[in-house]
């Protein structure tokens, strides 16, 4: 039966590796698509998960199927976990992304864990994920997905872009969505801190303190990717490839190394949104102050940060929107943002 209300669980693991983000939003169909987040919480990977998860590039395929196992497992726990901390019973999907291990679109290939048929079986409530692979085999990127629901929640915005592990851009150009991944951000904004033993550096404090390296600048600028015509996405592997080995060239100046690549997402970010009169920013890199102050002072103030909740999930919330459009049979790939032969409805129903 069609309904016009949905109470969903929406769930993202991001490249970056924060944590697990976990909302339950109510969506309600009226003109257009509302949304309301009655309840969110992000569960930090423990020391341990933090290390499988980052070295899971490398595993051989026995361990890889046993990893997408205790993934699967881990991931139903911290679902059952969040459903009763915030005594939730209304629930109509849990619509999860899984965590990307492997994503090369230009051989065919992704890999998300955690999307295992057994996690409706754990959780007991239907469950709905395995968003990328279905438009991998129509001859798409299998990213980025975002930028549908962004479509159908954000359209009074000329643009949205997302600052996560990478950062991402949709907007309409001629009636048409298009959408693609703009550069690394966190990826390796984070890289670089952890070389300080530091997580992450907050606000960008320790980044606004260093020195443009003009030469590391220039080379990153030239980064053929940034010419490539879109649609386009990025993984971890080009990040491995193109990027470490410029940053590596330079050892003992992590500050500068840390304010020269806060330039150059700056620089990148306002190469590609130089028309827009209203840019949302959100994900992680919202909350970087430097990183906003640079983006802002190339492009006029024209950015908008919003409210704390939707800046940390709203890649959950939306998730757990391509969900609704699947249980809708409504399309949630278009070939103008992934490159696909078709548009199309994707994603895996398991029911427990």
């Amino acid at each position: 039966m069609i309904k016009e209300n949905y109470n969903i669980i929406g769930i993202m693991s991001g490249t970056s590796l924060d944590g697990i983000d976990i909302a339950y939003i109510h969506f309600e169909k009226k003109e257009k698509w509302i949304f309301k987040v009655e309840n969110s919480k992000t569960y930090n990977y423990s020391t341990e998960w933090f290390e499988k998860l980052k070295t899971s590039v490398s595993l051989s395929k026995i361990d890889l199927d046993k990893l997408d196992n205790d993934y699967t497992l881990l991931l139903s726990k911290q679902v059952l976990r969040f459903i009763e901390e915030f005594s939730i019973n209304d629930i109509d999907a849990v619509c999860s992304h899984g965590h990307t291990v492997f994503h090369d679109p230009n051989n065919n290939y992704t890999y998300q864990i955690g999307n295992l048929p057994g996690i409706s079986k754990e959780i007991g409530y239907k469950v709905i994920c395995n968003f990328r692979e279905q438009d991998i085999k129509y001859g798409g990127q299998g990213a980025p997905l975002v930028p549908v629901g962004e479509k159908y929640l954000f359209s009074e915005y000329d643009s949205c872009i997302n600052l996560g592990g990478f950062s991402n851009i949709s907007k309409t150009i001629d009636g048409k969505l298009i959408a693609y991944d703009i550069c690394p951000v966190n990826t390796v904004l984070n890289f670089l801190s952890k070389k300080m033993n530091l997580d992450f550096d907050k606000d960008g404090e320790i980044s606004k303190n260093g020195k443009l390296i003009k030469d590391l600048y220039a080379k990153l600028n030239k980064l053929d990717y940034y010419n490539n015509n879109y649609p386009k996405s990025l993984g971890i592997e080009w990040v491995n490839s193109n990027i470490i080995p410029l940053l590596e060239k330079y050892p003992n100046q992590i500050v500068n190394l840390l304010y020269t690549y806060s330039c150059h997402i700056a620089e990148q970010v306002s190469k590609n949104t130089i028309n827009e009169t209203n840019v949302l920013v959100t994900g992680g890199g919202a909350k970087n102050k430097f990183l906003i102050d640079l983006i802002n002072n190339k492009l006029n103030n024209k950015v908008i940060i919003p409210d704390i909740t939707l800046i940390d999930y709203k890649e959950s919330i939306i998730f757990g929107f391509l969900g609704v459009l699947k249980m809708l049979n409504i399309n949630n790939c278009y070939s103008s943002v992934t490159g696909s032969s078709i548009d199309h409805c994707s994603g895996d129903i398991f029911l427990p």
